[in-house]
């Protein structure tokens, strides 16, 4: 009923630049909350950036003043830019959605499948 497709991960040198995109379609009558997640080998999960539908947004510490997260809700598409990219960041990207399918019904968070990002020389 919902679909997340996540593009643009790859393999980048430290220092260089990824822009990643995340697009929701399908059964879908409001968004409110987007985010992106990652995870390393033997890491768990962590939240990296989130905005809300007001596009209020809030980052890990880890990539402060080098990420930033976005939205377009015409397009129900959140991005994230990532620069000035070390290899610490190198992981699987997830871009997690919440929404609301239907008139009163209640909401629900959606993951993409993941992309992964690798950052080497």
């Amino acid at each position: 009923q919902v679909q997340l497709v996540e593009s643009g991960g790859g393999l980048v040198q430290p220092g260089g630049s990824l822009r990643l995109s995340c697009a929701a379609s399908g059964s879908i009558l409001s968004i409110y909350g987007m985010g992106w997640y990652r995870q390393a080998p033997g890491k768990e999960r962590e939240l990296v950036a989130r905005i809300t539908s007001g596009a209020n947004t809030n980052y890990a510490d880890s990539v402060k003043g080098r990420f930033t997260i976005s939205r377009d809700n015409a397009k129900n598409t959140v991005y994230l830019q990532m620069n000035s990219l070390k290899p610490e960041d190198t992981a699987v990207y997830y871009c997690k959605v919440g929404l609301i399918r239907t008139y009163g019904g209640r909401p629900e968070d959606y993951w993409g499948q993941g992309t992964q990002v690798t950052v080497s020389s």
